[in-house]
């Protein structure tokens, strides 16, 4: 019986079949329960259109056999599952679409080769899309952690809690989100999103260097905005440099492409690149 109070309207397909609410999935033996062995991907449907919906539900079986996960969906049934999922809601529903992997019984830490140990589910809720109003940041003083220490490549859910102690942080000190930087102290990402800067009309974002995941919609816009004749340039960059742009913006599933208009004490416009490449990004989605 799914647990339906307090959560938007969901659908979830499990070992079957559509069930509506919040479906209880795991219990107190399951591995992922109690020692995170999960991971995820996230698309979006929106004014009717998905876009990249077969990227993220291709990248959701590359993140599963990063964590010894047997993908046993291809990226091609996704995509059909989602479209079906799709189907039970209102034409003009915003949603958020999460196919999800988890391991369910223990090994030396998981049975990785062993398919029935492996399950998942696909969950499509409504969550309405950001108003692009702008948001604040701030210098986390945590740090993201490196490939050598953690999955950093895979969209696993152990990495989320340390972006929600940056998160929790930022909040504290009155702001909307804040930068994270590598165990170097150059930035790495947002607590929940990629990040760009703009000076002197070049965009700027950080190079990946195997502490955050490049996201499908951070290398989506690098494109459309280098088609449109705009130099993107991906490098080393400290929190410093972010002090001084003339433009910042963010780029990720949930709220594709926003503004940022405080770092620090210092506002910031909503400037001509970060609306060209919300415009870009929205003819993209409906072509």
């Amino acid at each position: 019986m799914g647990l339906g109070s307090g959560w938007s309207k969901t659908w979830t397909y499990l070992e079957g079949a559509w069930h509506e609410g919040n479906v209880p999935i795991m219990g107190p033996r399951t591995h992922a329960a109690w020692l995170c062995s999960i991971v995820f991907d996230g698309a979006r449907a929106f004014e009717g259109v998905t876009p990249d919906l077969d990227l993220h539900c291709a990248r959701v079986n590359d993140s599963a056999r990063k964590l010894f996960l047997t993908p046993t969906v291809s990226a091609e049934e996704w995509v059909k599952l989602a479209r079906e999922g799709i189907a039970r809601f209102d034409k003009d529903a915003a949603l958020y679409i999460r196919p999800m992997y988890w391991a369910e019984k223990e090994g030396p830490w998981v049975q990785a080769h062993d398919p029935e140990s492996t399950r998942w589910c696909l969950s499509i809720y409504e969550a309405p899309m950001r108003v692009p109003k702008g948001f604040s940041l701030t210098l986390s003083p945590y740090r993201r952690p490196s490939i050598d220490t953690m999955p950093v490549d895979a969209k696993a859910g152990c990495l989320y809690p340390n972006n929600s102690r940056a998160l929790f942080e930022a909040h504290a000190r009155g702001f909307d989100n804040a930068i994270v930087c590598d165990m170097l102290g150059n930035v790495a990402e947002l607590a929940t999103s990629n990040i760009f800067m703009v000076k002197d009309g070049v965009v700027l974002t950080p190079i990946p260097n195997g502490t955050f995941l490049a996201g499908i919609t951070r290398q989506r816009v690098i494109g459309l905005l280098r088609g449109a004749g705009v130099t993107v340039v991906e490098k080393t960059l400290t929190y410093q440099d972010f002090e001084k742009a003339d433009e910042i913006f963010a780029t990720g599933n949930y709220s594709k492409v926003v503004p940022v208009t405080r770092i620090g004490d210092r506002p910031l416009p909503f400037g001509p690149v970060y609306t060209k490449a919300r415009e870009l990004y929205w003819a993209f989605a409906h072509s």
